[in-house]
């Protein structure tokens, strides 16, 4: 090729080029503005499908003069004592609490049966509020023990941190499970008897708050002071067991993932509640719809208690959630993978074969077009069944002055429809693998 042809081809090359990269860059100034269109129509959308839910609301009812009756009979109780653990009990009796201990071992193998013993408790007896919200804050605790082996968990944790979450999450659940569901079979139970069997409570081991709050719903029915004190009650009861374990809080609550956990907002609860516009049109059938809070520290008692709190005054007063979250609770069997909840997104098995290099998958909370699912294992395939590692014994109630507050009111939160922030912390998550990457590249 002579001198002038090789020149000719040259520019050839670097005009190509330059349209390549021009294109490029146009094509990325065109994406950047649809994405932030698109953020802000979800982030309208999801405000004003919180205040058309809000002016539908039906919040829940404290009765300030239930929650005085209990706060007269634990200040009673604390003054003179509760009696002694009876071992009188007859052979009925006996047999009760056996298959009581038998069925809550069997069903606290793992999140899984754990999650589908709550759906069952709640479906069988729907004046048990709690049962359904233990039921979709486990399956939030399922989601995020398989994000430890997901897509992007084990880019941003090694395997040792990855362990200490999953004993951390698993600990917790399993724990609250042992303590609250032979609480609910005994309510069962004695609604079976047609009498009282909560004296039979000291054979779980169940605090003593619990007993008198028992004995009034049985009594009255009125499902909101019951709900608010198991939300105490099972948070306490994993306060010292497990939030101030010394190996918890030194593999977990004090490292940087656990602070990086509430910068990318990984420690919400969403309650899905709807797929699909009411509009009905088949091809917005796939559109996800979340409801639920973010809980920015875990480690804060107080916080946590509030936190269950607000979520049960979403999921059980305004009805669109109730009504959604209750159709996917009873549709939809809980695997642990976030398919079971968000097809459009995620996959139970891998689509892609594992790569030294993660590429981007997400625009806007969405996948982009032909990029594959995002892993989402399920339980079986990302953990193997622990055995529990049984608490120390004691009875965390001590005070009423220091449980009182939580008896004093039931705020309905302004804003929980989370669909478009669920999305976007996707992408900061996504944007912090690629971080990561780069750093170690």
């Amino acid at each position: 090729m002579t001198g002038n042809g090789a020149q000719a081809l040259s520019k050839k090359t670097e005009a190509r080029s330059y349209r390549r990269s021009f294109g490029y860059l146009l094509q990325q100034l065109l994406v950047l503005p649809r994405a932030a269109i698109e953020y802000a129509a979800g982030k309208w959308a999801a405000m004003s499908a919180s205040h058309t839910m809000i002016a539908e609301a039906v919040p829940l009812q404290l009765s300030s003069a239930a929650a005085a009756k209990l706060k007269y009979t634990w200040s009673k109780q604390l003054a003179y004592g509760e009696p002694a653990a009876s071992h009188s009990w007859n052979t009925q009796e006996l047999a009760i609490i056996a298959r009581i201990h038998a069925e809550t071992t069997a069903y606290n193998r793992n999140n899984v049966t754990r999650t589908e013993a709550y759906r069952g408790v709640y479906f069988r007896t729907p004046e048990l509020h709690w049962a359904l919200l233990a039921h979709m804050v486990s399956r939030n605790g399922g989601w995020n023990m398989t994000d430890l082996q997901g897509e992007w968990l084990p880019w941003l944790l090694n395997e040792e941190q990855r362990e200490a979450v999953f004993r951390f999450l698993e600990q917790a659940n399993a724990l609250i499970f042992q303590d609250a569901y032979p609480q609910l079979l005994l309510y069962e139970w004695s609604r079976r008897e047609g009498r009282s069997l909560f004296h039979l409570l000291p054979a779980f081991g169940v605090s003593s708050f619990m007993s008198p709050v028992w004995k009034q719903f049985l009594r009255d029915q009125d499902a909101v002071p019951l709900t608010i004190a198991l939300i105490v009650n099972e948070q306490h009861y994993i306060e010292g067991r497990v939030v101030q374990h010394p190996y918890f809080r030194e593999k977990v609550l004090h490292t940087l993932f656990f602070g990086l956990q509430s910068l990318l907002q990984l420690n919400g609860v969403v309650f899905p509640y709807g797929t699909g516009s009411e509009s009905g049109k088949a091809e917005e059938s796939s559109v996800l719809k979340l409801s639920g809070l973010i809980l920015e520290r875990f480690e804060n008692l107080p916080e946590r208690i509030e936190f269950g709190k607000r979520l049960y005054a979403v999921l059980f007063g305004i009805p669109r959630v109730h009504e959604g979250a209750k159709c996917f609770a009873g549709a939809v069997k809980h695997t642990g993978s976030r398919a079971d909840y968000a097809p459009q997104l995620f996959a139970r098995v891998r689509q892609l074969p594992p790569q030294s290099v993660y590429k981007e998958r997400l625009l806007g909370g969405r996948l982009k077009p032909g990029a594959a699912a995002l892993y989402s294992p399920e339980l079986g395939a990302a953990w193997k069944d622990r055995p529990l590692e049984q608490p120390d014994p004691g009875d965390w109630f001590s005070s009423v002055d220091s449980i009182w507050p939580y008896f004093q009111k039931l705020p309905l939160p302004h804003s929980f429809e989370i669909t478009n922030e669920y999305g976007l912390m996707l992408n900061k998550v996504e944007l912090a693998v690629l971080a990561m990457q780069r750093g170690g590249t």
